[in-house]
């Protein structure tokens, strides 16, 4: 069987940990029951172990019960950028291995469902864990938004990106975050609608800048250029602009190119639309 799923950017500002959007990159993964363990790799983490320890490796034991299997992954999604990389792996993974819930597989492994949630479902999703179970739901995204990721030669380990965060919040910044969340998922749905400070945020954003110094200059570079919305994509390094148009989204990119050099950022910037296909399982289900 063979799996395609999109990448992920998660929290897109004040949405940490519930809201994500596929975007336009893909991991394709290819299982087949030929023993003993063999995997191939192409692209994006072609240069991670190919042992029992590879994500496919491990996703494929747990749906099968054994990983004597060929698996061949191909990816153009960057690892360890905030990108969803891992959770668009193990959708892919877990529904090449015949999986009956590859977004719960999937879950379990990556333990973001909001990132398994849209490579799963495609398109912009909410999701949390209800009673210890993924829960998620397609919510209206406006079909005119673009995305521009900046996307650093560096990476930045989710751990430790979630080690600088504070155990607890102030009220006040809780319903900030709340208010601006409600104004971004309506933005989303409407780009008509869709205001600058919909992304702002209290939570995550703030305590991470220093593991990331030059990510407020491309965040700034990022709506000077044309996005109405900027913000880390999930835990970084990558940087996500929102635009409301194509001509707002190249403009966006170019002025964040421009931005890296100047601040001595190695990396790449790249225009993408969101994905609202999904997993995408070949053959198809009958």
């Amino acid at each position: 069987m063979r799996a395609r799923a999109p990448a992920s950017s998660a929290n897109l500002g004040p949405g940490f940990d519930t809201v994500a959007v596929a975007l336009g990159l893909y991991v394709e993964g290819e299982i087949t029951p030929t023993g003993p363990l063999r995997i191939e790799t192409h692209g994006h983490g072609s240069d991670q172990p190919t042992d029992h320890s590879h994500l496919a490796a491990r996703v494929a034991r747990h749906v099968l019960g054994h990983d004597d299997v060929s698996i061949v992954v191909r990816s153009e999604i960057p690892l360890s950028k905030g990108l969803g990389s891992s959770a668009a792996l193990a959708v892919a993974a877990a529904a090449a291995a015949g999986a009956e819930d590859p977004l719960a597989v999937a879950a379990g492994f990556d333990g973001h469902v909001e990132n398994a949630a849209a490579s799963f479902h495609g398109g912009l999703v909410v999701a949390g864990l209800v009673e210890g179970q993924p829960v998620a739901r397609r919510v209206p995204l406006d079909g005119r938004l673009r995305f521009v990721a900046v996307v650093p030669d560096r990476s930045l380990a989710t751990p430790l990106a979630r080690s600088v965060l504070p155990a607890t919040v102030a009220l006040a910044d809780a319903v900030h975050n709340l208010s601006r969340l409600a104004l971004l998922l309506r933005g989303l749905e409407d780009a008509d609608e869709l205001l600058p400070e919909a992304g702002e945020d209290k939570l995550h954003q703030p305590y991470r800048t220093a593991l990331f110094p030059e990510s407020a200059g491309l965040l700034e570079a990022l709506r000077q250029g044309g996005a109405t919305v900027s913000c880390w994509s999930g835990a970084g390094p990558s940087l996500i602009g929102i635009c409301t148009s194509e001509a707002s989204a190249e403009g966006a990119a170019d002025a964040a190119g421009l931005a890296m050099e100047s601040l001595g950022v190695a990396g790449v910037v790249t225009l993408l639309r969101a994905d609202h296909a999904g997993l995408v399982l070949d053959p198809p289900p009958s």
